[in-house]
C-alpha cells in the first residue's frame, strides 16, 4: 500500500506521455514539414522564374528580342497544350 501514490504517479505520466505522441508529437511534425512544404515551393519558383529570364536573355543575345518572345511563347503553347491532353483521363477521352 505504500506503493500506491508511486504507481498513481506514473500510471498518469505514461498516460499523458501516450496522449502527447498521439496528438501533439504528430501535429508538430506536420507543422514541420508543411513550412519545409512551402518553403521549397516557394523556392522552386524563384528558380524557374529565373531559369525563363536566364533563357529569354541568352535567346534574345543569339537571336534577337522579338525571335526570343518567339521561340519562348511557342514552347509555353506547347507545353500548355500537352498539359490540356493529360487533364481528360483516357477512358473518357474515347466517347
Amino acid at each position: 500500500m505504500n506503493d500506491f501514490p508511486t504507481q498513481i504517479a506514473d500510471f498518469l505520466e505514461d498516460t499523458a506521455t501516450k496522449i502527447r505522441s498521439l496528438t501533439v508529437d504528430r501535429l508538430a511534425s506536420a507543422a514541420k514539414w508543411t513550412g519545409v512544404g512551402i518553403v521549397a515551393l516557394l523556392l522552386g519558383f524563384v528558380l524557374v522564374i529565373f531559369l525563363v529570364v536566364g533563357l529569354v536573355r541568352l535567346l534574345a543575345g543569339l537571336v534577337g528580342m522579338q525571335w526570343a518572345y518567339t521561340i519562348i511563347g511557342g514552347l509555353f503553347v506547347v507545353a500548355g497544350m500537352f498539359l490540356w491532353r493529360l487533364r481528360i483521363p483516357r477512358e473518357a477521352s474515347q466517347d
